[in-house]
């Protein structure tokens, strides 16, 4: 249960920090100055998974992923009974992370810190633009293939990066989202998905929930693709 626990917490605070970050972007935009730019983002995203891995990473392995979580299944380093469990739990951190970013930016006087958005998100969904269903998923499958493997390699009991995996890791979730924000937001992550997709419908936009299909699928067909060529590279197998 801990390990569960570990992964919730782990999720909540990626999903809180990364769209947090993306959120409060927003807030005055052209009038007081202030905003995360796309790079800020970025390292927010990473610099939570990096924060993360040192603190949670003895106890769960720091997935705080369900991509990650099902290519670790899929390289068979974990069994599938408590991969749905880790699954299950981060959804739910990333729930409750969007649970709290929603009551920060809807309450309080004359409607909370909405009033001061400037036409940016304020749940942290990630959307696609109508028609770009192929790039969409395409840069959602490629980009989570690539961040996979490098967890799966760093993470190696013998061609790890051993004490520096939690650093690699998340300078490559920085990457992925320098590139990948443009296109989707960057999911690269389904509970990172679902939990600001869930808020954006309860605010009246339903589209985030309605392509979040492409932000479970894309990923997680990515992270199959990544376990499997890690089992090529890392095999020690003489041919």
């Amino acid at each position: 249960m801990k390990k569960y626990l570990a992964e919730m917490i782990g999720t909540f605070v990626l999903t809180l920090m990364g769209c947090g970050a993306a959120v409060f972007a927003g807030i005055g935009l052209g009038t007081t100055g202030y905003g995360v730019t796309t790079l800020g983002v970025a390292f927010a995203f990473g610099l939570a998974v990096v924060a993360m891995a040192y603190t949670i990473g003895n106890i769960s392995g720091c997935h705080i992923n369900p991509a990650i979580t099902f290519g670790v299944w899929a390289s068979g380093r974990m069994k599938g009974k408590e991969a749905a469990g880790y699954m299950v739990f981060q959804v739910i951190g990333a729930i409750i992370a969007s649970a709290v970013i929603y009551v920060l930016v809807h309450t309080g006087n004359e409607g909370g810190l909405s009033s001061v958005f400037n036409d940016t998100t304020t749940t942290g969904a990630n959307s696609y633009l109508p028609g770009n269903v192929a790039p969409a998923f395409i840069a959602e499958f490629i980009f989570t293939f690539i961040f996979v493997l490098v967890v799966l390699g760093t993470t190696d009991s013998k061609k790890g990066a051993g004490a520096f995996a939690g650093l690699a890791i998340g300078l490559t979730l920085v990457l992925v989202h320098i590139a990948c924000i443009p296109i989707t937001g960057t999911s690269v992550n389904p509970a990172r998905s679902i939990g600001p997709a869930i808020f954006a419908c309860i605010q009246g936009d339903c589209t985030p929930i309605s392509q979040i299909w492409l932000f479970i699928a894309a990923p997680m067909l990515g992270a199959l693709c990544s376990a499997a060529v890690w089992k090529g590279l890392g095999s020690d197998d003489k041919k």
